[in-house]
């Protein structure tokens, strides 16, 4: 997670909902719920390539790898925070999948 200085939050906090609201309100457009992805995806891909673009000009491998694990670590959190535990409840509330079962139970034997 990016914790940065409450003060850098209090100067994007705005921007960021205003562009959550825009976003919502394009993906109100569509019958799908889950249309707002594609439009998240395309944000963050532009806003990325943008900073990138005004920030160091021409796109070096460094800057490639840099984005890759930006990515890659949001993806990483968001997961951790939000997904794993919304995964074990739904293994509390409707039971594990078996062969997981076994198989951590030969992992904790090792």
């Amino acid at each position: 997670m990016p914790y940065i200085l409450p003060k850098h939050r209090k100067n994007l906090d705005g921007f960021i909902d205003q562009l959550a609201d825009a976003i919502v309100s394009e993906a109100a457009e569509y019958s799908d719920p889950g249309a707002f992805a594609g439009l998240l995806n395309y944000t963050c891909t532009c806003l990325a390539l943008r900073v990138v673009r005004r920030r160091c000009g021409q796109m070096r491998y460094w800057l490639i790898a840099l984005l890759t694990g930006v990515f890659k670590n949001m993806a990483d959190e968001f997961y951790r925070r939000v997904g794993a535990p919304y995964e074990n409840r739904q293994i509390a509330k409707n039971g594990d999948v078996p062969l997981f079962q076994e198989y951590l139970k030969e992992i904790e034997k090792m």
